[in-house]
């Protein structure tokens, strides 16, 4: 046998074990994959059919189907309908005011002067604050007798003196979205401030240059590398708004008169205040749904708006 004979085996053998076995990716996925089927999957069935069905939280292995009963009474109710319009305001609310005050405060964090690395760690603060403490906090500082929060609006006779803030109808839901966009600006902060720090030097520069103003220079030079992730950031913050749960429970459990209660609010409500598991799984379903028309929503335009950047 030649040398060259003798070689190619064990070439051949040195790149299997390389690339390694075909079955190789499937082990690696395979912990992820019994991860999501056992702990989102199966559930996520569980839920689907529950909704379809007439189940207390106190007899919840006595079912009786009864097929589309749940949603048709969840869309007739004027209840429901509220809820569904408050979900869409707090998700829009959401959306704007966080990702608004994160590129603004981005935009800041990004300029070159003296404490940059001090500000950068304070803004992080909200985020990294316990929901439960957050909401807490804000109850006792909106509190009708010695909030300080409370008095201070009464001063300014933004509220009457015997009112209760949380309890208001007019500002329980304006509150709540101070509070979230407080809360949750931080991480869009941070994420749009290493997208900016991508944006080449001499872009920048050449934008300078040629003389152009603030707001020219954001949309020519800024705006096209944060635009995708302004995208993801708007889709993550409207599905966290719909499952945000621990701040208005707390603050306002969905009052007064319903005017804070969203999907997940409406959800719970259900299935432990009023123990009917099947109106719960539905609302559940509904929530499901809305999110999977966020997410392909947000397919679309971001394949559109590459179609329009390649044209």
């Amino acid at each position: 046998m030649s040398v060259e004979g003798a070689v190619r085996p064990r070439a051949r053998g040195r790149a299997r074990r390389a690339t390694g076995s075909r079955l190789t990716p499937y082990v690696f996925i395979a912990p992820a994959a019994v991860y999501i089927l056992v702990l989102q999957a199966l559930p996520l069935l569980q839920e689907i059919r529950l909704s379809f069905t007439k189940t207390t939280l106190t007899r919840p292995n006595d079912s009786t189907w009864v097929g589309l009963d749940n949603f048709i009474k969840l869309f007739s109710s004027e209840g429901f309908q509220q809820t569904l319009g408050v979900t869409a305001v707090y998700v829009v609310a959401c959306v704007v005011g966080a990702v608004g005050v994160g590129l603004a405060v981005a935009l800041l964090l990004d300029g070159s002067y003296r404490g940059r690395g001090i500000a950068r760690a304070l803004v992080t603060v909200p985020w990294a604050a316990p929901g439960v403490a957050v909401a807490l906090i804000v109850t006792w500082m909106l509190n009708g007798q010695y909030g300080i929060a409370t008095k201070a609006m009464k001063a300014l006779g933004l509220i009457a003196e015997n009112g209760v803030v949380l309890q208001d109808r007019t500002w329980a839901l304006p509150v709540i979205l101070l509070v979230t966009t407080w809360q949750i600006f931080p991480f869009d902060a941070v994420v749009l401030l290493s997208a900016l720090q991508a944006v080449p030097g001499e872009l920048k520069e050449a934008v300078k240059v040629d003389g152009g103003g603030s707001l020219w220079g954001f949309r020519a030079a800024v705006w096209p590398s944060v635009r995708a992730t302004v995208g993801l950031l708007a889709l993550l913050n409207a599905i966290w708004a719909i499952r945000r749960f621990d701040l208005i429970w707390i603050t306002t459990r969905g009052g007064p008169s319903g005017r804070t209660k969203t999907l997940v609010i409406d959800l719970y409500d259900s299935a432990f205040m009023r123990g009917d598991l099947g109106s719960a799984a539905a609302v559940g379903v509904v929530g499901i749904v809305i999110s999977l028309l966020l997410i392909g929503g947000s397919q679309l335009v971001t394949r559109a708006a590459e179609r329009g950047g390649q044209a």
